[in-house]
């Protein structure tokens, strides 16, 4: 009888136990968002296809369709226009750009962070195949930097040097 109720006793503590574990709500883990906490943090790399077209001599505006890999692996896409404002002459075709993300002051990192406009430097020049460079800062804060991780690829017939402008919305 005693080894019955020994029994009984330790299947009503487990069944207890397994429904307690059952019911226990466990909310689900949101993924928050990278922080940079030191400022010039390599943060990831941004890459953009830049639509072709024309150069209007003292600017050109062109759509761009970009993807940001996070050095954790993450990757957000953003689409936006690029514009130069200065000597833009010739006709090209789909370029490519690619820059490293540093941050100039602490901040997050992802949910679309990168939105905003930056502004900066540029030039470049094509003559069949092209190469160009573009360093910009911006950001909705101004606290990211885009430093040219390697040269700008494209085709066409274009010189081009002034100061660029990048405008970035998140795609949702």
């Amino acid at each position: 009888m005693r080894k019955i109720f020994i029994v009984a006793a330790a299947v009503s503590v487990a069944f207890g136990s397994a429904a307690s574990a059952a019911s226990t709500h466990h909310p689900a883990k949101k993924e928050s968002a990278q922080v940079a906490s030191q400022p010039k943090e390599r943060l990831g790399t941004l890459s953009c296809e830049v639509a072709g077209g024309v150069g209007m001599i003292i600017g050109s505006n062109k759509k761009v369709s970009c993807t940001f890999k996070q050095r954790t692996g993450k990757v957000e896409r953003y689409v936006g226009s690029i514009g130069k404002l200065g000597i833009d002459v010739g006709v090209t075709g789909k370029s490519y750009l690619s820059w490293l993300v540093v941050n100039t002051a602490p901040t997050r990192v992802g949910d679309g962070a990168l939105a905003g406009t930056y502004v900066g430097a540029s030039a470049g020049a094509s003559v069949g195949l092209g190469l160009g460079a573009n360093a910009l800062v911006g950001g909705n804060s101004k606290n990211y930097a885009l430093q040219p991780l390697s040269a700008e690829a494209g085709t066409g017939l274009n010189v081009a040097a002034g100061v660029s402008r990048l405008e970035l919305s998140a795609v949702r």
